[in-house]
């Protein structure tokens, strides 16, 4: 069990299962060429089955060593479900959880610890997302329905009803085709309403969503410099064990030289004394 258990947590393990994830990566994408599978299929097929199985005797050696603890990990976790979806049988019921195939190439972010830094970032920013995302859902409720009040008589088709009047502001907040394709159309008829839109632009693209990336870049910041005290805390424990060690090889050393200053007494004692012995016979 420990050499598993060195096996497991061994750099050169992360590094092949990193090589053969990045492998499974181009077989799964020569997999969506026709030419290629004709001609491949069966190899690519058979790369897939062995990869898959380096995966799934990876999974258990872990859980051999880990045991129940293995799922108290949420990366872990993760990795069991990815490996899970892949075995899934080949049905039509299963189809779909067949083609979440690719999913096993996210197994880079528990393996790249840069990757599951931003990944925990982002994770936790999401608490301070669900603020933000309540404001911006209040903003498109309130524009989407003067919208349909506004334009719906004239665009239905955009404006119509609430749900197509936030799908079309949707598309105006990404600034996709939102000047040539929505907004001057409806000035056309409605030549004042670029004073809908343009509060709408400013609200949305230019401070909401903003505020999305303030709160991933200071829960990043946050995850930085938790990281940054764990490794000070680290390297604290290890100078103040070092300076233990320090104390006690000293105190031991000490003591020693004591013993030893005794005995070198003693020894006088014992000379002086058969001196003593001699001149007196």
């Amino acid at each position: 069990m420990d050499r598993l258990r060195a096996l497991v947590a061994s750099p050169l393990t992360e590094r092949v299962i990193m090589t053969i994830v990045i492998v499974n990566a181009v077989t799964l994408g020569l997999q969506t060429v026709p030419e290629i599978m004709a001609r491949y299929g069966a190899i690519l097929a058979l790369i897939d089955r062995v990869i898959l199985a380096i995966f799934v005797l990876e999974i258990a050696a872990r859980l051999a060593v880990h045991r129940l603890s293995f799922f108290k990990n949420a990366w872990n976790v993760f990795d069991f479900v990815i490996v899970a979806i892949a075995l899934a049988p080949a049905t039509t019921a299963f189809s779909v959880l067949r083609a979440l195939r690719v999913l096993r190439l996210l197994r880079l972010i528990t393996i790249v610890p840069s990757l599951k830094r931003v990944v925990g970032a982002m994770v936790g920013a999401l608490p301070g997302m669900g603020s933000v995302i309540v404001l911006l859902s209040l903003l498109f409720y309130v524009f989407s329905v003067m919208a349909t009040k506004l334009f719906g008589g004239s665009f239905e088709e955009w404006f119509g009803s609430i749900p197509a009047s936030a799908y079309t502001l949707f598309q105006v907040m990404t600034l996709e085709s939102w000047s040539m394709g929505i907004v001057r159309p409806v000035m056309e008829v409605y030549p004042y309403a670029w004073a809908f839109f343009l509060p709408f632009i400013l609200s949305t693209t230019f401070t909401v969503l903003n505020l999305f990336i303030g709160i991933v870049v200071s829960a990043m910041q946050s995850e930085h410099e938790e990281e940054t005290k764990a490794e000070r805390e680290e390297l604290r424990a290890a100078e103040q064990a070092m300076q233990n060690e320090v104390h006690a090889a000293a105190c031991v050393v000490q003591e020693t030289n004591a013993a030893l200053l005794e005995e070198v007494k003693a020894l006088r004692r014992e000379i002086e004394s058969l001196r003593a012995e001699v001149v007196r016979g």
